[in-house]
């Protein structure tokens, strides 16, 4: 909390911040209010694309990030940072795409992952160990959903746009892979493994910051073990974004892992709540 007393500068810089931030948290309601292909903010590249200058994403980057420091589980204002943000990184990211037939597949089917789009009694059905029933414990044990991933906005390229929303959709398949669970450690490690694997300074500013949130016990176990072994994968690893997922549920994590150079990790951590016995119908 600020003070009462605080001196002129800081206090005008604490009401730029604050200023930033509504704005942001602004932008995000227009974000969050227009997640149908309406024609409202549709010029042509996308449905639900928002123009925006450079000075004006500069502007939602410093916002948005600021609000996602004081809370990292903010993800719209992630989600509104990694946009305006990332343009250089999805360049890269395209390229590796084109150059895998994998994921020139991809780039052309554009599969979504949502509640929709997966057939989750098949997925139970699957034998444990499977990526397939292993994605569908994670959600169930971490009481997540794909469909929580808000649609891209402010990418001002159609094909880009698109592979930053596949990152997000393919986050969660991501820590299925890593064995990280959703708690502030193991999104930690996934943000490592992501800086590594990705280039996004989104994933590069939580890799930093997200240590700081962290008691003595688990920056060490982060310092000495999980860290090293994210960085290490993540620079290493086949592009995750190529990777045809829906097409690999009935393959074990094992050989997938194998198969994107992807080595088990060095601990087990285990999911936030293992209590819960909230299911996905």
């Amino acid at each position: 909390m600020w003070r009462q007393h605080l001196a002129k500068p800081s206090l005008r810089l604490y009401q730029r911040q604050c200023a930033l931030t509504s704005k942001a948290v602004r932008v995000h309601q227009l974000h969050s209010t227009s997640t149908g292909f309406t024609d409202r903010c549709y010029d042509d590249l996308y449905p639900g694309h928002i123009h925006t200058t450079p000075i004006q994403k500069a502007l939602l980057a410093v916002g948005s990030g600021v609000a996602a420091l004081q809370n990292p589980y903010r993800h719209d204002m992630v989600a509104v940072l990694g946009e305006t943000t990332g343009h250089l990184a999805l360049i890269n990211l395209r390229d590796r795409m084109r150059n895998d037939p994998e994921g020139n597949a991809i780039l052309t089917e554009r599969p979504r992952i949502r509640l929709s789009t997966l057939d989750l009694s098949k997925m139970a059905s699957l034998p444990d160990g499977s990526f397939g029933r292993e994605y569908l414990r994670f959600l169930e044990d971490n009481h997540v959903t794909p469909d929580s991933r808000a649609d891209v906005k402010f990418v001002d390229n159609e094909e880009l746009a698109y592979i930053m929303q596949r990152y997000r959709e393919v986050h969660d398949l991501l820590h299925t892979l890593l064995g990280m669970p959703t708690n502030m450690l193991g999104e930690v490690a996934v943000k490592w493994f992501e800086a590594a694997q990705t280039g996004l300074p989104m994933c590069a500013l939580g890799a930093v910051l997200g240590p700081l949130r962290l008691n003595a016990r688990r920056l060490q176990s982060l310092f000495t073990s999980l860290g090293p072994w994210a960085l290490q994968n993540g620079r290493r690893s086949r592009c995750i974004l190529s990777i045809f997922y829906e097409r690999r549920w009935e393959q074990s994590v094992e050989d997938l892992r194998q198969e994107l150079n992807i080595e088990p990790p060095p601990i087990t951590l285990s999911a936030t709540n293992k209590k819960s016995t909230k299911k996905y119908e």
